[in-house]
């Protein structure tokens, strides 16, 4: 497993659609654990194959229940919508308020091959949304009803 660089705003990769993976390998496998790795050692709860320059219908999330991978996910329906504060590896430090789903169901691809289908809610399909976002390439910025300013966001030394 290796740490990979996270590719920042202003990188034309960025904005590029990712081809479907076709191959199931020990390259993919070797892939997803840097993803997780690289995931972990940000603090982020997502990461897309183009946020580390990979072209590739791949992304991890992790919001604190464990890692799922997904490989070529879609969505298949969506519930109710809300707006959250969103923020983006890409974008260090910018957060914005978006409208996203409430509820999320989708397909996935493990590692193997095999298909799952997987549902989540509140900030687990925020995030399936973000990372999917990102497989088309499109920046949450992009959504984006209004940028926080730096007096709205909080702070962990605020509580002194």
């Amino acid at each position: 497993m290796a740490l990979r660089n996270i590719v920042t705003e202003g990188d034309d990769i960025l904005l590029k659609k990712c081809r479907a993976v076709e191959k199931f390998d020990k390259k993919l496998w070797d892939l997803l654990d840097d993803m997780v790795e690289t995931l972990h050692n940000s603090g982020g709860v997502g990461l897309a194959g183009p946020q580390i320059g990979v072209m590739r219908r791949v992304c991890v999330i992790d919001i604190g229940d464990g890692v799922v991978e997904y490989v070529n996910p879609v969505i298949i329906s969506t519930e109710g919508e809300h707006e959250v504060v969103e923020g983006c590896l890409s974008s260090p430090g910018e957060f914005g308020i978006v409208k996203r789903p409430v509820k999320v169901v989708a397909k996935a691809f493990d590692r193997n091959g095999n298909e799952f289908t997987i549902e989540g809610e509140d900030l687990f399909a925020q995030a399936m949304c973000h990372e999917f976002d990102h497989l088309d390439g499109v920046l949450f910025k992009s959504k984006v009803i209004r940028m926080l300013r730096e007096d709205e966001l909080v702070h962990d030394d605020d509580d002194e």
